[in-house]
């Protein structure tokens, strides 16, 4: 990895990154659904993943007042119960906490670990305060500090969450690596000059042709190998 001795902080995304997003959601549906077939968890996922997309774009684009996690989270809950004809409250109320539970992918408790004894880590994530805190502790994701987007009280790729990473850095853009599953996240990073590694995950937004990030990785390990070997 050219440059690495240059970094002197890690930023991760951490939804779909670190954890398990997706699957995470999926086992809570069928909990919610327990007589769903994968095709129709498959549908009700999308329906909550759609919702999301949705409102956090609305906020960014500044045609809905900010709203953290929780509150859009509880709103998609409320639509794959209606989808589902779901009414019993507690069932929603637990399924509404959903994007609070998502398993860690295989490596990355140890990786953040390994590269945290060599470099600050930080998480950099559209996670509400309250929720990032509980999926942290959750998935047992240790790090040197975890932002929210919430500070910014906007989503990424807004510029201002990534103002966030430098604000906490404290050293030049260029010296701060962003890591994340998703190409539309990184191109926020680069467009406010940090340079950018891009992990393949099962699921994210790979890169296109048109991309140039710094870095491509299959997984943690390779990444935190580089980043260790200086």
């Amino acid at each position: 990895m050219a440059g690495s001795h240059a970094i002197e902080v890690v930023v991760f995304d951490v939804l779909g990154t670190l954890v398990d997003e997706p699957g995470g959601l999926r086992t809570a549906i069928r909990q919610a659904v327990p007589a769903a077939d994968d095709a129709s968890v498959g549908e009700l996922l999308a329906v909550w993943q759609q919702h999301v997309e949705r409102e956090q774009r609305c906020i960014t684009q500044g045609h809905r007042v900010y709203a953290n996690t929780e509150i859009i989270d509880a709103e998609a809950a409320q639509r794959v119960a209606d989808e589902a004809g779901i009414t019993d409250r507690a069932t929603i109320a637990a399924l509404s906490t959903a994007g609070q539970r998502l398993p860690a992918w295989a490596d990355s408790v140890a990786g953040l670990e390994r590269l945290g004894q060599h470099l600050p880590v930080v998480g950099l994530s559209n996670a509400g305060r309250a929720a990032l805190l509980r999926l942290n502790a959750g998935a047992g994701l240790r790090w040197h500090q975890a932002l929210s987007a919430e500070s910014a009280r906007t989503y990424k790729p807004a510029p201002e969450v990534y103002q966030l990473a430098i604000d906490a850095a404290g050293c030049p853009p260029e010296r701060i690596l962003m890591v994340a599953a998703h190409a539309w996240d990184l191109r926020g990073a680069q467009a406010k000059g940090l340079r950018t590694a891009y992990v393949q995950r099962p699921v994210g937004d790979p890169p296109t042709r048109s991309d140039a990030f710094d870095w491509r990785v299959d997984g943690l390990d390779e990444l935190v190998t580089a980043l260790t070997a200086r």
